[in-house]
């Protein structure tokens, strides 16, 4: 069974500043791309540092005439206000301590970085340092978008057939807005844990309701107890 990774559904569409940009490029960058922060990156596309909206704020504080359509979406009042008369370019308005994903992560283990460091979106980063796409919330998001069918015959194909080695016509999987059901008999108990695990490792899946039973009482054929009698 295989996860999908952060190459899966990164926008590889990237939007960049190098860090020459002035705060007026990149302000029209943010206004126009509809985003609320850009990568700054070298000519090779090496990750240099991240300008954000926020980023912006303290120039504009310090009464630097912003562009008339500039208007940022939230206030942060974190930063020392820049001298009058300045003029601040990428580099120096950036911030360097980036929180950045791999392309072969897999994509639950970067929803779970971008919880942890409270961030909603990262750049993906290569093993050569290059940016080759960022990874937002609502790219996260889209695993959960699989179609129903498809989640079920993952789990018949991938989960009962390949991995628990049992007869799919034994279970009946449900799936309904990625909530699924499994209901039947295997031989086991480990059968039935490892088929509700590997059941809820499958993209795509929100929920596992477990109706399955064993038809063996493992505990008592470990003692040697007829679990019939």
């Amino acid at each position: 069974m295989r996860h999908a990774t952060v190459a899966d559904v990164m926008s590889t569409d990237l939007v960049w500043v190098r860090p020459t940009s002035s705060f007026a490029e990149v302000a029209r960058l943010l206004h126009d791309a509809e985003v609320r922060a850009v990568p700054v990156l070298d000519d090779d596309r090496h990750l240099l540092g991240v300008v954000s909206e926020a980023d912006l704020l303290p120039t504009v504080d310090a009464d630097e005439r912003p562009p008339h359509w500039w208007r940022p979406r939230r206030v942060r009042r974190d930063h020392t206000p820049r001298a009058r008369g300045a003029a601040p370019t990428a580099a120096d308005l950036m911030s360097t301590a980036v929180v950045t994903a791999e392309p072969d992560l897999a994509v639950a283990a970067a929803a779970r970085r971008m919880h942890a460091e409270g961030v909603r979106w990262m750049p993906v980063v290569d093993p050569a340092g290059l940016v080759v796409g960022v990874l937002g919330r609502s790219d996260v998001l889209s695993l959960f978008l699989r179609d129903d069918d498809e989640i079920r015959r993952e789990i018949v194909e991938d989960v009962l057939v390949r991995m628990v080695f049992v007869d799919p016509a034994r279970v009946s999987v449900d799936v309904r807005g990625g909530v699924v059901t499994l209901t039947g008999e295997l031989d086991t108990g480990t059968e039935v844990e490892l088929t509700q695990l590997f059941t809820e490792r499958v993209d795509g899946v929100v929920g596992v309701v477990n109706r399955l039973h064993a038809a063996v009482d493992e505990g008592a054929a470990h003692y040697g107890i007829d679990p019939l009698h």
